[in-house]
Order: structure tokens, then C-alpha cells, then sequence
């Protein structure tokens, strides 16, 4: 099982390297593929220059301020409702919970055909009670993916929140810290590995979604999964399996980053509790 599922991926990388235009052909080892992107200039394959440099950077660009912007509301969002659901007993706080859930469970592409409408919706509105035309752009794709995030967010921090006893914060309420005070001092850093766990894991999604992102996006929003997208109804080309391949690295290194981060924290700070 674990081969059918990884040996697709090995293919793709080993052909990242293909020295032919056709991706089932193997011609030879070549790095011209990974010189288009970072520099533009297609050596042996002139022909594919327009998938060089700056359109490849533009993407990036923007890929990389959704996610930093996504990260950082989400992260802040999603720990301080794992905080109310956790410590807060309030009504509707099942209903929420299940609010919480339901980005997980519901199709990608129905989330976002639902965005697509309700920005459309919004913009409407807007434009008939005479605020100007507004329309799909980077502030549209950044929305749509603070909504599936918060809900990454929240799950982390609230499995580290459940470990932590409630008696280190009533032990440091009765020696006279206010709530404030605790959630500072006691609550935050025992949650930080968890909350820097999710911001990673958030900005990776960010980064690696394309169906939300392709519903939301509008002219200059072109991001990185988008732009391999087009990439593909234009030519089919080693150049797709190189991008692919630059884009599953970084994605590995942030989620070994972010479950190496929680491993040692968590450990350290069940060793630092004890002591």
C-alpha cells in the first residue's frame, strides 16, 4: 500500500530530471528543467521559455503572502477558539464545535463553489448600495483559506490544551495572578509548540491548495498551484514534474519541522513540569 501511494511520487521526481520534452521518455539526466524555472533561460529547450522565471516568481510571490497572511489570522483565530471551547463552558458551544469540524469533512470543491457564490453575493450587494465593484483577487483567496485553516489550527492547539492540568492554572490563580496573568505565564507557553505546529502546518496548506484557491481567485491572483495548472493546458513537460518537485520539498520540510518542533517541546515541557 505504502508503495502504490509513494512510488507515483518517485516517478515524478526521477522525471523532474528527464532530459526530453516528453515526460515518458527518458533521454538522459539533466538539470535544464529546475534552470528554467529559477532562471528562465530553457538551455536545450528554448521553445518553453515563457514558463521561466517570472511567471514562476509572480506565482511564488503570491502564494507566499496568502499563506504568511493566512497563517498569521488563522494561528491567532484558531488558538483563541481552541481556548474557548476548551476552558469556557457557554452555550452553543457544541454547535460551534461542530462549526469547527465541518471544513475538515465537507468536499474542497464544494467549499469552494460555496465561497465563490458568497463573495459574488457580497459583491453585488455592495456594487447596488453603491460601494463600487469589487472583485476576485488575493484578499478573496486569503479569506477563503483562513476559513479551512482556523479549523487546523484549533485541532492542534486544543489536543496540547487538553494535556495540560488544570491545576498549574488554579495553583497560579490562588498565587494571586489574574486570568490575563495565567493565560501569559502558564496557558501560552505551554501551548506554543502547538500553536507554532499549526502555523506551519497552515502555511503548507496555504501554500499547496488549489481547489479553493482556483474558485477565489481572480485576475493577477495566480498562485503557485494555479500556475502549474496552467502550465499543464499548455504543454505537458518535465518543467510540471520540477515544480512539483520544488513544491513537495518544501511542503515536507515545513511538516517535519512543525512534528519536530511539537516532539521536542512536548517533551521538554513534560520533562520541566515534572522537575
Amino acid at each position: 500500500m505504502l508503495g502504490f501511494i509513494y512510488l507515483p511520487i518517485v516517478i515524478l521526481v526521477v522525471y523532474s530530471f528527464n532530459n526530453s520534452r516528453f515526460t515518458g521518455v527518458w533521454q538522459g539526466f539533466t538539470w535544464n528543467w529546475y534552470r528554467l524555472l529559477l532562471t528562465g533561460s530553457g538551455g536545450t529547450f528554448p521553445e518553453t521559455v515563457g514558463f521561466g522565471r517570472y511567471g514562476l516568481l509572480a506565482a511564488l510571490g503570491n502564494s507566499l503572502v496568502v499563506a504568511a497572511v493566512t497563517t498569521v489570522v488563522a494561528t491567532g483565530l484558531g488558538t483563541a477558539l481552541a481556548l474557548g471551547l476548551e476552558r469556557v463552558r457557554w452555550p452553543g458551544r457544541v454547535a460551534v464545535e461542530a462549526l469547527v469540524l465541518l471544513p475538515l469533512v465537507i468536499p474542497e470543491i464544494a467549499q469552494g463553489v460555496s465561497l465563490l457564490v458568497f463573495f459574488t453575493g457580497v459583491f453585488r450587494l455592495w456594487q447596488q448600495w453603491g460601494g463600487g465593484q469589487l472583485t476576485l483577487g488575493l484578499p478573496t483567496v486569503t479569506i477563503g483559506h483562513i476559513t479551512f485553516a482556523i479549523s487546523f489550527v484549533t485541532l492542534v492547539v486544543r489536543a496540547r490544551l487538553a494535556a495540560l492540568d488544570p491545576r498549574w492554572e488554579e495553583a497560579a490563580m490562588d498565587l494571586g495572578a489574574n486570568p490575563w496573568q495565567t493565560l501569559w505565564r502558564i496557558t501560552l507557553p505551554w501551548l506554543t509548540p502547538a500553536v507554532v505546529s499549526g502555523a506551519l502546518l497552515v502555511f503548507t496548506l496555504s501554500l499547496d491548495d488549489f481547489v479553493v484557491t482556483f474558485f477565489t481567485a481572480g485576475i493577477g491572483a495566480t498562485t503557485l498551484p494555479v500556475f502549474v495548472y496552467g502550465m499543464i493546458k499548455f504543454s505537458v513537460t518535465p518543467a510540471i514534474n520540477a515544480i512539483s518537485t520544488l513544491m513537495l520539498l518544501a511542503s515536507t520540510l515545513l511538516v517535519v519541522l512543525a512534528w519536530g518542533i511539537q516532539g521536542e517541546r512536548g517533551n521538554g515541557g513534560r520533562k520541566e513540569w515534572q522537575t
